[in-house]
C-alpha cells in the first residue's frame, strides 16, 4: 500500500530536449528572420520569418551561399562573418536587402559566431529585423503629405490618412478596391506596418499569377507525398504569415474551389495542408484587393457571395488619379526626386511645357503610369530640365484610336451593346473614354483657343457628347461610357446646364 502511494506521488521524469531536432521549431516562432550558416557561410537553416522576408524557400536555400539569399549591401565585401574567426563575438549593422520581388528593404542584421566547446567557430547565426516602420517613424522615408509610402494631399487622401490608423489597430478583414495602379499594394503594406503585427511577416500572394493546381499548394502548403513531385513538406503562405498579415491581391481571380477553402479558413482560422488530416491554427489577418466588380461577379456566379460578405468587413475604395488631380504635381515632384537620386542625374525639374502636358494628361493607368512616365523621362533626359521631347511619345503626339476593320466602336452608335462577356464592359468603357480624351486633346491643340488643362478638356468632352446626343443626358452618358450619376456630377462640377 505504502509502495503504491509512494509510486503515485513520484514526480514525472521530463523527457530530455533533443535540441537539433527542436531547433527548427524554436526559431520558427521567433518574429525575426533567422539564418544558420556553416563556416563557409552556406545556409543550413532558415526560419519562417526569413522565408517571408527574402522570398526564398528554406529547402531551396539550403547549401546556397548566404550572400545569394540575403542579398544585402553588407554582402558586397564587408561581410561581418569574415572577421569573426578571431574578432568580436557579436556584430550589428544596418543596411538594405533585396528580396525575390526586387524590393529594397531596410534591415538591422545581427551576426553571432557559433562555437564549440574548444572555442572554435563551427558556424554563424544571423538575425535580420525589418526596420521599414522604424525608418518611417524617424522621418527617413516619411514626409509631409505621406502615410508610409503613400503620397497625396487631396481631400480624398487626407480622409484615407485619417482612416488607415484606425483600421490598422483592428484585426478585421479588409477589402481594397479601385482601378489598377491606384496603390492598393501600398495601402495594404501601410496597414500592416501601422498595426500591432508590424514585426511579423507581411506575405503577398497574387491570386491570378498561378494556376489553380499550384495556387492551393502555395497558399495552404502540402505534406511530403501529397502529389507527384511533393518531395518535401511545404508550409504554405498562410503558415508563413502566422502572427502577421496575408495580402491576397487580385482576389477576383481566385478559382471557385479555393474560394470555398478560403471561406472555411476565415470561419475557423484553421488551415489543412494538402495531404494532411491535421489542421494548424493560424493567426493571420487577411487583406484582399481587386480591380474587378465583385458584386457583378457574384451575379454572374464567378465569385461566392458568402466570401464577399466575409471579406467586406472593412471596404476601402481607392480613388483614381483623375479624381484627385491636386496630387499630380506632388507626385511628379516626389518621383522625380526619387529617380534623380537613384540615377545620379543633374535634373532640377520640369520645363513649363513639359509640366503643362503632364498636368493635363488624364493618367488612365493612375499613379503607376505617372511613376513610369517620370522614370522614363529621368532616364532619357541629359539636361537640367525635363522637356516635352523627353516624355513618352504618346503624351506629345497622341493618335486617335481608330476602330479595326469591320468593327464599330460603341461611341459611334450611342447605344450600349446588348450582350457582354465578363469584364468586357470595363474594357469598352476604358476604350471609349481614352478615345474621347485623345480626341479632345487633339481638338484643343488644333483650335488653340484655350489652355491644354484637364478641366477644360473634360468640359469639352462633356459638351461634345451632349451635342451629339441632342441634349439627351442619358444618351450622352452612354457616349462617354459613364454612368448617368457620374455625368450629372461632372456637369454640376463644370457648370454645364441643358
Amino acid at each position: 500500500m505504502s509502495e503504491a502511494i509512494h509510486h503515485h506521488q513520484s514526480p514525472a521524469v521530463p523527457l530530455p530536449l533533443d535540441l537539433p531536432q527542436a531547433l527548427p521549431f524554436i526559431i520558427d516562432e521567433m518574429p525575426l528572420g533567422i539564418a544558420v550558416m556553416d563556416t563557409e557561410r552556406r545556409v543550413v537553416l532558415l526560419n519562417r520569418a526569413m522565408e517571408a522576408l527574402t522570398g526564398f524557400d528554406r529547402e531551396a536555400a539550403r547549401s546556397i551561399g548566404c550572400r545569394h539569399i540575403i542579398r544585402g549591401d553588407v554582402c558586397l565585401g564587408n561581410c561581418p562573418a569574415l572577421s569573426m574567426n578571431h574578432g568580436p563575438g557579436t556584430m550589428c549593422v544596418e543596411g538594405n536587402i533585396v528580396n525575390c520581388e526586387r524590393q529594397k528593404i531596410p534591415v538591422r542584421i545581427t551576426f553571432t559566431p557559433i562555437k564549440d566547446q574548444q572555442g572554435e567557430v563551427i558556424g554563424f547565426f544571423e538575425a535580420v529585423e525589418d526596420i521599414r516602420m522604424l525608418r518611417a517613424l524617424a522621418g527617413e522615408t516619411a514626409g509631409a503629405y505621406t502615410f508610409g509610402q503613400i503620397v497625396g494631399r487631396s481631400p480624398e487622401m487626407e480622409q484615407l490618412y485619417r482612416f488607415l490608423p484606425m483600421i490598422a489597430q483592428s484585426d478585421s478583414s479588409v477589402l481594397l478596391t479601385g482601378e489598377t495602379g491606384t496603390g492598393k499594394d501600398l495601402v495594404a503594406e501601410a496597414i500592416h506596418q501601422s498595426s500591432p503585427r508590424a514585426k511579423a511577416p507581411f506575405i503577398k500572394v497574387n491570386c491570378g499569377a498561378l494556376p489553380a493546381t499550384l495556387l492551393e499548394s502555395e497558399l495552404f502548403g502540402h505534406h511530403k507525398g501529397a502529389f507527384t513531385g511533393a518531395t518535401e513538406n511545404k508550409p504554405g503562405r498562410f503558415r508563413m504569415a502566422h502572427n502577421g498579415t496575408l495580402f491576397l491581391t487580385e482576389i477576383g481571380d481566385l478559382p471557385l474551389p479555393l474560394q470555398v477553402k478560403l471561406l472555411t479558413f476565415l470561419d475557423d482560422r484553421i488551415i489543412f495542408p494538402l495531404g494532411s488530416t491535421k489542421g494548424f491554427l493560424c493567426d493571420v489577418r487577411v487583406i484582399a484587393a481587386t480591380h474587378r466588380d465583385l458584386e457583378q461577379m457574384v451575379r454572374e456566379g464567378t465569385f461566392r457571395q458568402d466570401l464577399l460578405f466575409r471579406l467586406n468587413v472593412v471596404r476601402m475604395q481607392l480613388p483614381p488619379l483623375r479624381e484627385r488631380r491636386d496630387d499630380i504635381q506632388l507626385l511628379l515632384d516626389h518621383f522625380l526626386h526619387t529617380f534623380v537620386s537613384r540615377f545620379k542625374k543633374p535634373i532640377k525639374g520640369f520645363s513649363t511645357d513639359a509640366q503643362r502636358i503632364l498636368l493635363a494628361y488624364p493618367y488612365p493607368g493612375n499613379v503607376r503610369e505617372l511613376k513610369n512616365i517620370v522614370e522614363y523621362a529621368s532616364n532619357v533626359c541629359q539636361d537640367d530640365q525635363i522637356q516635352p521631347e523627353h516624355l513618352p511619345a504618346y503624351l506629345t503626339n497622341p493618335m486617335p484610336l481608330e476602330p479595326a476593320a469591320g468593327t464599330m466602336l460603341p461611341v459611334s452608335t450611342g447605344t450600349p451593346p446588348t450582350e457582354k462577356g465578363p469584364g468586357e464592359d470595363l474594357v469598352d468603357r476604358a476604350a471609349i473614354e481614352r478615345k474621347l480624351i485623345l480626341d479632345a486633346i487633339l481638338k484643343a491643340r488644333q483650335e488653340q483657343t484655350e489652355e491644354l488643362e484637364w478641366p477644360a478638356i473634360e468640359r469639352k468632352m462633356i459638351v461634345d457628347a451632349i451635342v451629339k446626343a441632342q441634349g439627351r443626358r442619358s444618351k450622352a452618358a452612354v457616349i462617354l461610357g459613364w454612368s448617368r450619376s457620374r455625368l450629372y456630377r461632372k456637369m454640376a462640377q463644370h457648370g454645364i446646364e441643358t
